[in-house]
């Protein structure tokens, strides 16, 4: 059709036109001398051209019908019989019959001209060459003409082109085709023909060729008539059938034997291949029309690939066999008409089998004895029988096999031209069935599958199409027959195929064959799969399997006997090294690996395991080493002497990878049943080099578990079918004792994990929760290795996880969580660091992103973190992380709220379904509440940590905490605060501080040196105890309000009161002294004030006061958003309960501020009770701030219970006062405490003291009258601090020293000093009885009295006295309280109550005038002065505030002061001359006060009784008698001693004695003389004349004191007025 279109397209036409005049134009010239007719018919043609161009639109129609007129000028030319005018003429011919404008009569025109031509022997070449042209281009030469065509080539003698054409263009016409077919039949067979008449004879080879030329192109024909298919059966078979009889007859050598019984006709080489050709056409067109036919044909061909036939008979039958194999189709037909039928001849396999014996026939030599193999059935013993002889073999045919791998050209069936049979190359036999042998299993294996598919694409268009109808079987296909068929001829063919393949393979030395043969075992292979043909499948596979390993290999598993059961019997030990080409084997195995996977959905275990096992060894051999996602990679060359592998293998190791890896790739076409048998093949392979690496420091085989890992990653979207077998045993594996290996079991599992997360699933992982938490079970799984490198990989996946995958674990959480969790002390600072850093993302940046549910898993895990002991930082860390955990609590509290709500009902529901109770930490507290209570046991056991840094941090945290969040808990939720985790807390901190160990501890580990504050366990315990006993006084303090609403509030204080006190009483004095502060805190607790103002109730709470502000709306402050928050959450929560209290709350305060004092008398009372024994220096004493502290409370107590306080309670404070200034302090601590001794400051603790009984006065002072009979045991206590001036008190049988005796650098007690306590005591006593002198509690309980008393110590004692300020005071303090109690006494005179008081006061008077105790040495002038005119202020006050009142005061009192002022004027006690005597003398202005004083009342006129006036006379006469005596003794010794002065005392004496007789003339000259006695002027009179005796003395003071005792007598030298009688006026 094409060539037509050229011929007719506008452009050819013209082309044609043009060529046709310059023909005629060239004719013209030629003829235009010899033979001008001829000239014109050419000239005239040209005109007829034109004109025919220039009327017709369809110029090559007008040509044709005018073509006789057209062609005429070149049939003339062709006569003039001129060659070249002929040949010009016959090319024109020939063009214009190319292009079909001949009609049948110009036809007939030139077959005559062409018929003279012939007969005339002119241009044979170019008329041969026009007939062809007229035969092949047109029909229109038939009948007669066409006869004569024949004629015209029959006459030649050789077979011609032109014949060929003569009988196909006889086919044109179904007229003469049968007479051409028979003849040509009667022609060959040597016959003469019916309807080519004048053909006598025909050489057999052309007519053999011209037969096979008309079968092969007019098949049609035959498959059309029926007449020529008869003909065919008939006439063409036969003839073909006889003529092949020599080939079949003739054996190799046969023809010399004398025992033929006829010579046998030698096969002829031109006729038996034109015979091949024939019957290639034959089968291949009317197969269907000659079953029985081809049937011996193919019998015949498979004869003549017999050993014994020709060399180039064998090899013109294996190229015809070829042919053959490249149609597949032909081939199913084969085994459709013949194998599959009985009792038929087995053609198919015969002529596979044939090849194969063919081609191990040419294995084997001619010398070596073996013909009788190729007789033998094909198959697997084939192999080993010629196994020895490819070696020598090989090389003969191995230069043509490398130069036609695929395709063959067939050299024997084309020599038409050779009469002689061609010599045969050497390996062109082997060559051309290799290549039949490729193309049978290329064209099947094609042909197979390609129904297999588009039966399967017609199936899955059916169930689209029906998609409600049930599944049918997919093991049903939709044509069975054609099923059948493909079985049969499969079956029919392996056991030739593998033989034939196997010994090729086996010889085979180059690259490209071995690639062949073993993609034809693989198309084998995998079409038995498809096909579920199970014995060829695994015998191809063996094969592969064995060609990929070393000769000789050690694997008995892949023996024929071989099975499952025995795979334990495989040895890694033998030769190592590949073969002499190592390429070959490694091909084999690049193959091995790419046939199995292949194979169709049907692979099963045993299969499986033969493969893996084989691939195994290679890897092994070849050292390849598992690299990420399991791909083998060159590892390091396998050491020792045995392994040999080739620079040119080495080479090639990343290509085997990349092709393992396609291996493994392709598992995802299997189905999930063949899966399943690859993965428990792996697992057993992976068991056994598990069971090979125990003991043993080899590298293991990780081949396994490597393609375990790449198995599993390629078929990701089936995971679930394969996850729990693949797992299982990796899990295995990494809990093996060899490293290598389970490393890589966990790098296998981690990676799965990870693929299976990040890969997309349908429906995804967010929506199917089992798979999500079926791939993140095993790596939970990994927490019960105990390997640390197992539990480092597990971690590392799980940060790549939550890196990757964190935001949508969902459901995965808890398992996450608890990977993260499971760490455990022994396990090393880097697996912890990197779990912890896994908690520190989950809780920076997945908090919010995860289930509530999963909330308490994060504090219990963020725990663990804290109590884990390997390092010290992330304890700390961890508990920073609870911290912030806390305040997204508090941030998030009501979607959290909310959200666990809704799990709790879900919860809540199931539990009630299954009849059974909730199991809740902490239930039935609401779920928020109870996630705040999991948090704060947390750190409550953080609390108790051996660490001493962990302890501290966790108790601020979980302090802090619930001081900042926990106004979120519901008031019952407190209950469980308090006890569950408060109490509980405080109980093991008091264990665990009273049990720790005082052992020193050296260091804090590494360079840290520790402080001795905290240089014992105990010590650091104690931090402990005083941090957790502060944190939980604070929030009995700031949440008193919420918690005494609680029930068992009363209980609740009760227990912390004994916590209190048994931590004050500790002997740790950290601990002591922080209880005390606890105590306080506590104390300062505020009863809800009864007012409605929210504020007041917000204030009680202890609400900071910006956040007050805040509420109020008032100010510039910032309130934070948090405090905002939390202040509506007060007002919601409080603010619409009553704010006032209910009923009884003030009696519950009452009790629990009495329960209070209870505790704070206990733990005064065993603190301050003297130790038994004295020398023991371990006795434990408190200290001097515990003690003050101790103290200082009571004021803030005392408020409390002030309403009740009685004398009972004012009797134990004043114990526990006066043991608490008894106790004494160590002598290596005095100094931080202890004033100088000169210093008089009071310490702490007297202040203290005296503070306590300030407030408990004042409010005596404005309390009701009953309290005011305390007054008395106020003064009683102040005074017992008083005589602690002069009497230190004792504690116990302790010995105490003074501070200025103390050694600072021995353990010594030091006692205080208590002077200014004292003092300052005297001070207070002086002041309170100024206040109450008058009361009548003080007055019935005689507490002047008792003043008195206690001050006649100190003045007793007054320069023995421990610091002289003391009896200075109490003289003075004695002063102001007689000038204040002396008025009360005196009013009191006749109750009696002060009778028992004026003895004391005398017994005070005289201890303190007439002292015992001597002034010290180096007292100056000044201060005897000083201390002199204290006495006077003594005596001027018996003169002002006594004496008067003489008549209300005993007169026993009265005559004891008489007698001291007179011993004060006079001293004549004693005679002797002492130094007690000569200071008492030194005293003048005592003694002038004392005489005037006497004086002053013995003359007084008021004297009441008798007995006064008399002891007034006496007091003068004694006075004036001793005054004589000295004055007479002294002069007596002045006249004596010559110029000897006398004594200084006896001149002191004398002196005194004139001092005291001029004061007294100075009193009788002031006196009224009616009130001096007679004698008393006698007395002094007569003292004249010895004074005047005095005058000689030497002495200038003693003069000058004469001169004044003599001076007054001059107003006494005239008698006074009135007379004096018996010394009454």
């Amino acid at each position: 059709m094409s060539v037509k279109m050229s011929t007719s397209s506008p452009e050819a036409v013209k082309k044609l036109l043009e060529n046709m005049q310059a023909d005629l134009r060239s004719l013209s010239m030629e003829c235009k001398k010899k033979f001008p007719p001829v000239k014109e018919a050419a000239e005239s043609g040209i005109v007829k051209i034109k004109t025919i161009a220039a009327r017709n639109t369809d110029i090559l129609a007008a040509l044709k019908e005018n073509s006789s007129e057209v062609v005429q000028p070149f049939l003339m030319g062709c006569g003039t019989k001129e060659p070249k005018i002929t040949q010009l003429c016959l090319a024109a011919i020939q063009r214009l019959m190319s292009h079909e404008v001949v009609s049948e009569a110009a036809a007939g025109n030139i077959i005559n001209m062409l018929w003279q031509l012939m007969e005339n022997g002119l241009e044979e070449l170019k008329l041969l060459q026009t007939v062809l042209v007229l035969l092949t281009t047109n029909t229109i030469v038939h009948d007669e003409v066409l006869s004569k065509v024949r004629h015209a080539d029959g006459n030649q003698t050789e077979p011609s082109h032109t014949q060929r054409l003569v009988i196909k263009g006889s086919f044109s016409f179904c007229t003469y085709k049968c007479a051409v077919l028979q003849d040509l039949c009667q022609l060959v067979n040597a016959d003469a023909p019916y309807w080519l008449v004048g053909m006598t004879e025909m050489t057999r080879t052309f007519g053999l060729e011209l037969l096979e030329s008309v079968l092969n192109d007019f098949p049609e024909v035959f498959l059309q008539h029926q007449e020529f298919s008869f003909l065919l059966k008939e006439r063409v078979c036969p003839l073909v059938i006889k003529l092949f009889s020599p080939n079949i007859k003739f054996r190799q050598g046969s023809s010399s034997s004398a025992s033929s019984p006829a010579p046998v006709e030698k096969p002829y080489f031109p006729i038996c291949m034109r015979l091949l050709r024939v019957v290639s056409v034959l089968i291949k067109h009317f197969y269907s029309l000659l079953v029985t036919e081809c049937e011996i044909f193919l019998s015949l061909l498979v004869k003549f690939l017999d050993g014994e036939k020709p060399q180039w008979l064998r090899a013109v039958a294996v190229e015809s066999v070829h042919r053959l194999c490249v149609q597949p189709h032909l081939l199913q037909s084969f085994c459709q008409s013949y194998d599959m039928k009985q009792h038929s001849t087995k053609v198919f396999r015969d002529i596979v089998n044939a090849l194969g014996s063919f081609i191990q026939s040419l294995f084997i030599l001619p010398s070596a004895g073996n013909a009788s193999s190729t007789s033998t059935p094909a198959g697997h013993t084939h192999t080993h029988t010629c196994a020895h002889t490819h070696t020598c073999a090989h090389t003969v045919w191995f230069t043509v096999l490398v130069g036609t791998p695929h395709s063959v050209f067939l050299l024997s069936l084309e020599m038409l031209d050779k009469v002689e049979p061609p010599s045969i190359p050497e390996g062109y036999a082997m060559s051309v069935a290799f290549s039949a042998l490729l193309d049978l299993v290329r064209g099947i294996t094609s042909m197979i599958e390609r129904g297999l598919n588009k039966q399967e694409q017609e199936a899955a268009m059916r169930e689209e199409a029906e998609p409600v109808s049930p599944p049918q079987s997919d093991s049903l296909p939709q044509d069975p027959m054609a099923h059948e068929v493909w079985e049969e001829m499969v079956n029919a063919c392996w056991c030739g195929l593998l033989a034939a393949l196997s010994l090729l393979l086996d010889a085979s030395t180059d690259e490209t064959a071995t690639e062949s043969i073993l993609k034809a075992e693989l198309s084998v292979a995998s079409l038995c799969g498809r096909l579920s043909l199970v014995t060829p499948r695994d015998a191809f596979i063996t094969a592969i399997c064995k060609a990929s390993l070393p000769p000789h290999y050690a694997l008995t598993v892949l023996s024929n006997a071989a099975n499952l059961s025995n795979k334990g019997t495989r040895s890694f030990e033998g030769p190592k090294s590949l073969s002499a080409s190592p390429k070959v084997q490694l091909l084999c195995w690049i193959n091995n690996i790419d046939c199995s996977f292949l194979i169709d959905l049907h692979f099963d275990e045993p299969r499986s395991f033969r493969l893996c096992i084989s691939v195994d060894h290679l890897v092994w051999i070849l050292g390849l080493k598992p690299a990420v996602g399991g791909v083998l990679k060159p590892g390091r060359a396998v050491e020792g002497p045995s392994t040999v592998l080739t620079t040119a293998v080495m080479t090639d190791l990343p290509v085997i990878s990349n092709i393992l890896s396609r291996l493994f790739e392709s598992s995802q076409y299997l189905d999930d049943v063949s899966l399943h048998h690859l993965i428990n093949a792996l697992c057993s392979l992976s068991m056994e080099a598990m069971e090979m690496a125990y003991g043993s420091n080899k590298e293991p085989s990780l081949f396994a578990v490597a393609k375990l890992l790449e198995t599993g990653l390629v078929n990701m979207d089936r995971i679930e079918i394969l996850w729990r077998p693949l797992t299982a045993h990796l899990l295995e594996v990494c809990q093996h004792p060899n490293a290598r290996m389970r490393e890589w079991g966990a790098e296998a599992i981690t990676s799965l994990i990870k693929a299976g997360l990040s890969f997309k699933h349908e429906p995804p992982l967010s929506q199917n929760q089992r798979l999500q938490l079926l791939l993140l079970n095993p790596l939970k799984e990994l927490s019960n290795v105990l390997h640390t490198d197992i539990r480092q990989k597990q971690l590392e996946c799980v940060l790549q996880i939550l890196q990757n995958q964190g935001d949508s674990l969902g459901p995965g959480w808890p398992l996450v969580l608890g990977v993260i969790g499971a760490i455990r002390n022994d396990q090393g600072e880097s697996l912890i660091r990197t779990a912890f850093q896994c908690l520190q993302l989950v809780v920076t940046d997945f908090l919010p992103t995860m289930p509530c549910m999963c909330l308490q898993i994060v504090v219990d895990v963020a725990g663990s973190f804290g109590l884990q002991n390997q390092e010290l930082n992330i304890s700390l860390t961890s508990i920073g992380l609870l911290w912030n955990i806390s305040d997204y609590f508090f941030q998030r509290g009501e979607a959290i709220t909310e959200e666990l709500e809704r799990e709790e009902a879900v919860l809540l529901k199931q539990a009630q379904d299954k009849g059974e109770p909730l199991n809740r930490p902490f239930h039935p507290a609401p779920p928020f509440d109870c996630l705040w209570l999991c948090l704060y046991a947390k750190l409550g056991e953080l609390c108790v940590d051996p660490r001493p840094a962990v302890r501290k941090s966790a108790g601020q945290t979980m302090f802090s905490t619930i001081a900042a969040h926990g106004t979120l808990l519901q008031p019952p939720t407190w209950n469980i605060v308090v006890w569950k985790v408060l109490f509980h807390l405080l109980d093991c901190v008091r264990k665990s501080s009273t049990t720790a160990d005082k052992e020193k501890i050296e260091s804090g580990g590494g360079n840290i040196l520790i402080h001795h504050s905290r240089d014992t366990a105990e010590k650091q315990w104690a931090e402990t105890w005083v941090l957790t006993l502060a944190g939980v006084a604070r929030i009995f303090n700031t949440r008193r309000y919420l918690l005494q609403q609680l029930g068992d509030f009363f209980k609740a204080w009760e227990v912390l009161l004994d916590h209190i006190q048994s931590a004050a009483l500790s002997k740790n004095n950290e601990v002591s002294l922080a209880a005390l502060k606890s105590f306080q805190e506590i104390l300062q607790l505020v009863t809800p004030m009864k007012d409605t103002d929210k504020l007041d109730v917000l204030a009680a709470m202890d609400v900071p006061p910006v956040l007050m502000e805040s509420l109020q709306g008032s100010g510039p402050g910032r309130p934070l958003v948090r405090s905002d928050s939390l202040a509506e959450r007060l007002v919601q929560r409080y603010g619409a309960q009553p704010s006032l209290p209910p009923p009884g709350e003030e009696l519950d305060d009452s009790a629990l501020w009495w329960s209070a004092w209870n505790t704070w008398y206990r733990i005064g009372t065993e603190c301050t009770r003297p130790p038994s024994g004295g020398k023991d220096k371990l006795v434990f004493v408190p200290s001097q701030p515990f003690l003050t502290a101790l103290i200082q409370i009571f004021p803030a107590l005392y408020q409390h219970i002030a309403g009740g306080f009685s004398m009972e309670d004012l009797k134990k404070l004043g114990v526990i006062l006066h043991g608490a200034v008894s106790v004494p302090i160590s002598s290596d601590s005095s100094p931080f405490i202890l004033p100088s001794y000169t210093e008089a400051v009071l310490t702490s603790l007297q202040e203290a003291v005296l503070t306590a009984l300030d407030v408990l006065q004042k409010a005596i002072c404005v309390g009701s009258e009953n309290l005011q009979v305390m007054y008395p045991a106020i003064f009683e206590q102040l005074l017992l601090f008083v005589e602690f001036s002069c009497k230190p008190p004792q504690y116990g049988k302790m010995e105490t020293k003074l501070v200025a005796n103390a050694k600072y650098n021995q353990a010594e007690w030091v006692a205080l000093n208590y002077v200014p306590f004292a003092e300052r005591s005297l001070e207070v006593l002086v002041d309170l009885y100024h206040k109450t002198a008058g009361h009548k509690a003080v007055i019935n309980e005689k507490v002047l009295q008792n003043i008195i008393k206690t001050l006649k110590i100190p003045l007793g004692l007054k320069y023995a006295c421990p610091a002289e300020s003391t009896w200075k005071l109490a003289v003075s303090s004695l002063l102001k309280v007689l000038s204040i109690g002396l008025p009360v006494a005196r009013q009191q005179a006749s109750s009696g109550k002060f009778d028992t008081m004026w003895p004391e006061l005398a017994n005070a008077f005289e201890d303190f005038l007439f002292t015992k105790s001597t002034p010290p040495d180096n007292r100056s002038i000044q201060e005897f002065q000083r201390n002199e005119a204290i006495d006077v202020e003594v005596v001027q006050l018996i003169s002002t505030e006594i004496l008067p009142f003489a008549n209300f005061i005993p007169k026993e009192f009265v005559g004891r002061i008489m007698s001291m002022l007179n011993k004060g004027s006079i001293h004549s006690q004693s005679s002797s001359f002492t130094e007690a005597e000569m200071d008492i003398r030194m005293r003048e202005e005592f003694s002038k006060v004392c005489f005037e004083t006497l004086l002053q009342f013995s003359f007084s006129n008021k004297v009441s009784t008798p007995q006064e006036g008399y002891i007034s006379r006496m007091a003068l006469s004694v006075l004036l008698q001793r005054a004589q005596d000295v004055l007479r003794r002294y002069v007596n010794d002045e006249r004596l001693s010559g110029r000897c002065p006398l004594p200084r005392q006896q001149v002191t004496e004398i002196i005194f004695v004139l001092k005291a007789i001029s004061t007294l003339m100075d009193s009788l000259k002031k006196t009224q003389p009616e009130n001096v006695d007679g004698n008393v002027w006698a007395q002094v009179i007569a003292l004249y004349p010895t004074l005047v005796e005095c005058i000689t003395c030497s002495s200038p003071e003693v003069s000058s004191a004469l001169k004044d005792a003599l001076g007054p007598f001059k107003d006494f030298m005239q008698p006074p007025v009135s007379k004096v009688q018996n010394g009454e006026s």
